[in-house]
């Protein structure tokens, strides 16, 4: 029977249905037809397209197409591989390629029949989920490139790979291989292209694979391999890149390494090498990444004159002497902070660098004065001279650097003034001069510096007042300008403070200004070390994101401390006329509310109206008494948002029934019922008539960041999401317009956020377990969102406090439709200020406009940092991500990254713990281009147990 069907089937193809050009042959025909089958797949169907040369995938040999050259089923979603054998019947293939499926082995049968044919060159199973060793190519004599990265394979490779005679690239990254790196790499040692990064495999290197005389690339980062690079690597003269980054290398550089003529990058960091070459660098060099080793001795200044070189990337390391006087033209990046340089910067170095864009010199033992050459670096992006010994003052040449975004001097001997013309470099996102020796006054022209981010002043001498145009810094997200002699008036601050403001330690009087009050996204405020005087004010306690109020010594202050939440730390120390409240204690004195009441009954006789009485007797309290913004904020449970539109995006029964937009509106209408705040939204909790509770959150339809559109546009957006299905991600069930205002409906987590568990008091719930699974539930969202088949979905908020917990394992990724509704070009150009929280946003926002997928893995890891070591993402004014960095040097060190109150618990926790820091470590890397792929981090999770 079904040779008649196929029978009739190559009637039509070849008669009725003649192709572009020539004819298929039937035995291809019939094979493609019968595996065709078997996929289901709609592109690959007979009946809706009867050529397979023309099927999605398929390559044939025009202009004949009477064979077929390659098949491409990459993507197909296919994880039943029983019909491979049965295509190594093609025996025309030259290329096979199965990426991106979900086969987790491959028959025997593939091996021995596909082995037979001699003009295969290409063989691609990369980022599947194979599992068992490496399979043994007996024959494949005409194969030449192998890719089986991204999967799970594991053991040792020993012979497997020796009879491959015509091998040009071997691909088996991010796997879990085992034992030493291989050395037999092809019987003819052809080989271009060896990638085996991401392995686990132990060892020195074989001094073998230095006989491959061919090779361009060589790739054996973040492995476990120790000793030394072999002497006979020198001999690669056509190496282009070599990347040894992340393993446990020691002892010097081999001297010609560097001097091979071809070679473009070499990476070794994060080992333990010990000295640098002494010979040339190669002409053809454009990375040279050494940090995070232990070299010694000098930087030899033929190491910096390569006429190609791009990046140099020595810093973390043990240098000592000068900086070198002549630096290659062409370089734009150049990192040798964190050593033990000392001496001038010689003013020659950086003279008229052309595209010199980034310059970090910190963390040394420079002396002498900022040379003003500096300032004719046209390019120049990030400068970061900080902990040093420089001294005197800031040089105007500073000023010409029109496109500076980081300037860092803190923490030096620097005198004199702050330029008056500070704000000509009016890209600014980082000034940091804090604790220096500057005096005179903060210049006005600083509020032209409308992209700045993080202002650190701190620890000078500063006099004078605060600018009042200080507030015009919109995006200003800390403040630091403790530990100097202002005084007088603070003016208003800019609203979108996060971090901190300090204005400790200055000659601050008077009342606590109500200029403060409007700082409802401040998590610390430093008022401490001044002359305050008078009461604490009731408006300090209704701060939303307060979590540290710094009162003490500020003698002059009496009375009662405001009702603070529970997860606020309040220092009042050196205030003796200054207490804490009773517990519970009412927010009114009995003496204020007897006044009120007798006001509101006055009222309430006037006029029998007891909604009238209510809001009369809050307004005219207001008036006589302090009030919490709160009770005031209570009215609007009077007034629920009108309902312009509403519709339910879910098909699951339970929600639309249970769901009620009139009692969800009833319920964001009181403040009270707000269990959420992130940077973007507003969470309230909302119980519906059934009894079910649901988020309800708001997105303000008037901010300007929000590109709402029309309602039908909106409403397109957020049904494409409502479509998603992924148990780790905060998916929107129903959604609502107001006037005002777009409000989303998702399933209740009835445990928070993870920032409030893993930094309240339930942090101890949080077994190792829980934190595991936790990882892999969001490295399992976030892959999914990368993954979207129609268009990866990018996060512009990712971290702690946009995780919620349905159950102590069970992590849910919220915030996702942001991508879809915020417009970074309405942030004035700083999309820095939009993308993400201070300590998840990766470094390169700050040059770049765009959110990206490496962004958001760069997030991720910090997310991953914060379960394993227990620490908030900014603690102490210090970024988690660059904190574990620059501790993750010395492999010693790693143990007390952990958080020792899980890591103790056993060894087995303990080697877990060090296996997830390391994918953690390659999320976190400064260069983009070096995190992982998130599926790749989602793998390497999954591989730990």
């Amino acid at each position: 029977m079904k040779s008649s069907i196929y029978g009739i089937s190559f009637f039509f193809l070849f008669c009725i249905f003649p192709l572009v050009s020539g004819q298929l042959a039937s035995n291809q025909s019939n094979t493609m037809i019968t595996v065709s089958h078997q996929l289901a797949n709609s592109s690959w169907n007979v009946e809706k397209q009867q050529n397979p040369c023309l099927w999605e995938g398929v390559t044939c040999n025009a202009p004949h197409n009477d064979s077929i050259l390659s098949l491409s089923l990459s993507g197909f979603g296919l994880s039943n591989s029983s019909f491979l054998p049965l295509l190594c019947q093609i025996n025309s293939l030259q290329s096979l390629d199965f990426s991106s499926n979900l086969f987790n082995s491959i028959p025997v049968e593939f091996f021995n029949t596909c082995g037979e044919i001699d003009g295969l060159k290409s063989l691609n199973f990369s980022k599947n989920k194979l599992v068992g060793s490496l399979p043994t190519f007996q024959k494949f004599v005409g194969l030449e490139s192998l890719d089986l990265s991204f999967n799970v394979l594991n053991g040792s490779i020993d012979s497997q790979l020796n009879g491959l005679s015509a091998l040009k690239s071997l691909n088996l990254s991010f796997n879990d291989f085992t034992g030493s790196v291989p050395s037999r790499l092809g019987k003819s040692r052809v080989l271009e292209q060896l990638e085996l990064s991401m392995n686990r495999f132990t060892g020195e290197i074989a001094s073998e694979i230095g006989e491959h005389g061919n090779l361009i690339k060589i790739d054996l980062s973040w492995n476990r391999l120790n000793g030394f690079i072999p002497e006979s690597f020198v001999n690669l003269t056509k190496l282009e890149t070599f990347i040894l980054s992340s393993n446990q290398l020691h002892g010097e550089i081999p001297a010609g390494l560097l001097g091979i003529t071809t070679l473009q990058r070499f990476s070794a960091n994060q080992n333990n090498f010990v000295g640098l070459p002494s010979t040339n660098t190669s002409m053809s060099l454009k990375i040279l990444d050494l940090s995070y080793n232990k070299i010694t001795g000098r930087i030899l200044p033929q190491l910096l004159l390569g006429s190609n070189l791009q990046t140099v990337d020595l810093s973390y390391n043990m240098l000592n002497g000068s900086v070198p006087v002549t630096i290659s033209p062409s370089l734009v990046r150049l990192r040798l902070g964190s050593n033990n340089l000392s001496g001038p910067i010689p003013s020659t170095s950086f003279v008229s660098l052309p595209n010199l864009t980034y310059l970090e010199l910190d963390n040394n033992s420079l002396t002498g004065t900022i040379p003003p050459q500096i300032g004719s670096n046209p390019k120049l992006a990030l400068l970061n001279l900080a902990q040093n010994k420089l001294n005197g003052t800031l040089p105007d040449e500073l000023l010409n650097l029109t496109q500076l975004e980081v300037l860092k001097l803190q923490l030096n001997k620097l005198s004199g003034e702050i330029p008056n013309q500070i704000g000509r470099l009016n890209m600014l996102s980082v000034l940091n001069i804090s604790w220096n020796s500057l005096n005179g006054i903060i210049p006005p022209s600083i509020s032209n510096c409308g992209k700045l981010i993080n202002l650190n002043l701190q620890n000078n001498g500063l006099t004078g007042l605060i600018p009042d145009a200080i507030g015009n810094l919109k995006f200003l997200l800390e403040l630091q300008l403790g530990e100097n002699k202002l005084h007088g008036r603070i003016p208003d601050m800019p609203q979108k403070l996060q971090i901190s403001l300090n204005l400790s330690f200055n000659n601050f009087d008077g009342p606590i200004p109500k200029t403060l009050s409007e700082l409802n996204d401040l998590e610390v405020l430093d008022l401490s070390n001044n002359s305050f005087s008078g009461e604490v004010p009731d408006f300090l306690g209704t701060l939303s994101s307060l979590s540290e109020l710094v009162l003490s010594n500020n003698i002059q202050l009496y009375g009662v401390l405001p009702q603070f939440k529970r997860h606020v730390s309040v220092y009042i120390d050196g205030n003796p006329q200054l207490h804490f409240p009773q517990d519970n204690p009412p927010v009114l004195s009995k003496k204020r509310k007897s006044v009120g009441v007798t006001i509101v009954i006055t009222f309430a006789a006037a006029v029998l109206a007891v909604v009238v009485v209510a809001i009369v007797f809050l307004l005219i309290s207001r008036r006589l008494s302090k009030v919490n913004e709160e009770q005031l904020q209570s009215l609007e449970v009077l007034s629920p948002p009108r309902v312009i539109q509403g519709n339910m995006l879910t098909a699951n029964g339970v929600h639309r029934s249970n769901i009620d937009f009139t009692k969800a509106m009833e319920a964001v209408a009181s403040p009270a019922n707000i269990v959420l705040k992130t940077r973007f939204s507003t969470y309230y909790k909302a119980m519906m008539p059934s009894g079910a509770s649901y988020y309800v959150k708001k997105l303000n339809w008037s901010d300007k960041i929000f590109q709402l559109g029309s309602p039908d546009k909106f409403e397109q957006e957020i049904q494409a999401l409502g479509k998603l299905s992924n148990s780790n991600i905060m998916i929107p069930l129903a959604y609502v317009l107001t006037v005002d205002s777009a409000y989303l409906f998702y399933e209740f987590s009835p445990k928070g956020t993870l920032y409030d568990i893993l930094h309240g008091s339930l942090k101890s719930s949080l077994d190792w377990a829980s934190r595991y699974s936790i990882a892999v539930g969001v490295a399992q969202g976030l892959a999914f969102l990368h993954g979207c088949t129609s268009s990866p979905i990018l996060l512009i908020d990712l971290s702690s406090r946009s995780i919620v917990l349905k159950s102590l394992k069970e992590p849910q990724v919220g915030d996702i439709e942001l991508c879809k509704v915020i417009d970074p070009s309405k942030s004035n150009g700083s999309l820095s200020t939009v993308a993400g929280s201070v300590g998840y946003i990766p470094p390169e926002y700050a040059y770049t406009m765009r959110v990206t997928m490496a962004g958001n893995v760069y997030s991720l890891g910090v997310v991953l940092l914060e379960l394993l070591t227990g620490k908030a993402a900014v603690s102490e004014g210090t970024e988690l991500a660059k904190w574990v960095l620059s501790n993750s040097v010395r492999p010693n060190k790693l143990d007390h990254i952990l958080d020792f109150s899980i890591s103790r618990t056993s060894l087995v926790v303990r080697n877990q713990m060090l296996a997830v820091l390391k994918v953690a470590l390659a999320c976190v890397s400064v260069t983009p281009e070096s995190r992982p792929k998130m599926k790749s981090v989602l793998r390497m999770i999954l591989n730990v147990r």
